[in-house]
């Protein structure tokens, strides 16, 4: 089986996203042929590429002033128009609804092959965020709904977002839960761990550290953080948070940290992309702090639990879905203060803690291995399942031609 992933950026670009792809990809291609459909954008090298297990297309991509992604030409480009016609994919999955989501969905329906469609985002907060006007929110939503819907089936990331689909955008396509993963293992040597990220961060070794990854954006409510941590310190509490990452909010998180005096706290650590030093850092932290309202389901809080390290997350957050609130994780209510005070109460209770920390690994943690295995055995039904129904068509039209050789398609 051949299989084409399309996606709407890529490495040197770095998001949750692009992991989830690249872990497909990477294992696939383990179980036979990937192609992977993205765009080149601002750092990328094509030496690089050579490096991946799988083959990757790209096309020319245009920068978004203000943002952190570019905007795809793939309908523009005959360098990459050229191998995509000439690919023979067996099977179609998107992983964005946009320029390359929609290249996807037209060879699906031109080669006949089986589509599917990964739901990763929550689009209505993007599009309000950037149209502001209701009308123009609505006519976004739907035309990313046509792409969605246009699929055989699509794949939600957990509950939460199956049924916002379903009740809110108006999924009408079959949808099923396929859970995100990592790639992390958990470290051999805790301590050890611990003194390499005391030695690059100048962290004491009792330093209690509370730590965030991923893109520095204030859509992902890292300012609520700075402010939850400024309760924290008012109340005396000793500790240390490390931001990693980067994103066009850098500069804002900056001047935000320096307004509430929380420099001597706050170590802004930049991009991290190596994942034996991510590793690290988990373990390093007492507790993952992520009170994000925009995401959908983050691999961050998987790797988290991966070095048994607790997260902390708002009520009404979709990427808390499957998590319980005082078993395996900490959900609080959604203002400063709560966050502030769940935080202080699993600072004071140790049993509390370990507990938590238990049940995170135990609970949250999910390899990459055991779901692409399962995500390849649904690719051959889905397959299996298009032939059968494209052989079903074929029949019945020799039977229509045979029978009623003179009656119109429009007609039936």
């Amino acid at each position: 089986m051949k299989v084409g992933l399309f996606l709407d950026t890529f490495y040197p670009m770095v998001d949750g996203v692009i992991k989830v792809v690249d872990n497909y990809a990477t294992r696939l291609a383990k179980k036979g042929e990937v192609v992977l459909f993205c765009p080149g954008v601002k750092g990328y090298d094509e030496a690089e590429d050579k490096k991946y297990p799988y083959e990757i297309v790209r096309c020319h991509s245009l920068p978004l002033g203000g943002l952190d992604y570019s905007l795809p030409l793939g309908s523009v480009d005959p360098s990459f128009q050229i191998p995509l016609s000439r690919s023979n994919v067996d099977l179609v999955h998107i992983h964005s609804p946009f320029t390359l989501g929609i290249a996807g969905t037209f060879y699906a329906k031109i080669h006949n092959v089986p589509l599917i469609a990964t739901l990763h985002s929550q689009y209505r907060q993007d599009f309000a965020r950037q149209l502001k006007l209701e009308p123009a929110v609505k006519m976004a939503l739907s035309t990313v709904m046509m792409t969605f819907n246009a699929c055989d089936e699509c794949w939600a990331v957990n509950d939460a977002i199956k049924a916002l689909y379903q009740k809110e955008y108006g999924l009408t396509a079959p949808c099923k839960v396929v859970q995100n993963a990592t790639d992390h293992v958990p470290v051999d040597d805790p301590a050890a761990a611990a003194a390499r990220v005391n030695e690059r961060y100048g962290l004491e070794s009792d330093d209690v550290v509370f730590l965030f990854v991923g893109r520095i954006n204030f859509i992902k409510n890292i300012d609520f953080t700075v402010r939850a941590l400024k309760i924290l310190k008012d109340r005396g509490h000793k500790f240390k948070m490390l931001f990693v990452g980067q994103g066009q909010d850098e500069h804002k998180l900056k001047e935000l940290v320096e307004s509430l005096d929380l420099q001597d706290i706050v170590i802004m650590a930049g991009l991290v992309s190596k994942r034996e030093d991510l590793q690290d850092l988990y373990s390093r932290a007492k507790l993952f702090l992520f009170p994000s309202l925009y995401d959908a389901n983050s691999l961050v809080q998987i790797e988290a639990a991966c070095q048994s390290t607790p997260s902390v997350f708002l009520k009404g957050a979709r990427t808390a879905a499957t998590v319980t609130d005082g078993v395996n994780a900490i959900v609080c209510e959604p203002t400063e203060e709560s966050f502030a005070g769940r935080i202080e109460e699993v600072m004071n209770d140790e049993a509390l803690y370990l507990r938590l920390s238990t049940a995170a690994h135990d609970q949250l943690y999910v390899d990459w291995d055991d779901v692409v295995d399962g995500v390849y055995e649904k690719y051959l039904e889905i397959v299996e399942a298009k032939k059968q129904d494209i052989e079903a068509r074929k029949l019945s039209n020799r039977l229509r031609q045979a029978f009623l050789p003179d009656v119109e398609d429009s007609h039936l």
